[in-house]
C-alpha cells in the first residue's frame, strides 16, 4: 500500500496539492489557449507561484513561458488596467 505525501501545518495533515496538468494528461502548455493561462495569473496580472497552485516545477516554467509569450503576443495583458 502507497501512502500520499502530505504536509503538517498546526498539528492537522494537510493532502498535497495535485498538478492539474499532470492530471489532465497535458503534454504542451500553448500560449494561444488564454482562457487557461488567465486561471494562473492574478487580477493585477502576476503569474501565482507554485505553492498556491500546487502545479509541478516542469510545468510551472512552461507556464510562465507561455504566459510571457501571450504577453508578449498581446494576447494577455502585461498589468491591469487601472
Amino acid at each position: 500500500m502507497q501512502r500520499r505525501r502530505v504536509s503538517r501545518t498546526d498539528g492537522r495533515f494537510k493532502k498535497k496539492k495535485q498538478c492539474p496538468f499532470t492530471m489532465a494528461g497535458v503534454k504542451e502548455i500553448d500560449y494561444k489557449d488564454t482562457e487557461t493561462l488567465t486561471r494562473f495569473v492574478t487580477e493585477r496580472g502576476k503569474i501565482l507561484p507554485r505553492r498556491i497552485t500546487g502545479i509541478s516545477a516542469y510545468h510551472q516554467k512552461r507556464l510562465a513561458l507561455a504566459i510571457k509569450r501571450a504577453r508578449h503576443m498581446a494576447l494577455m495583458p502585461f498589468v491591469a488596467e487601472a
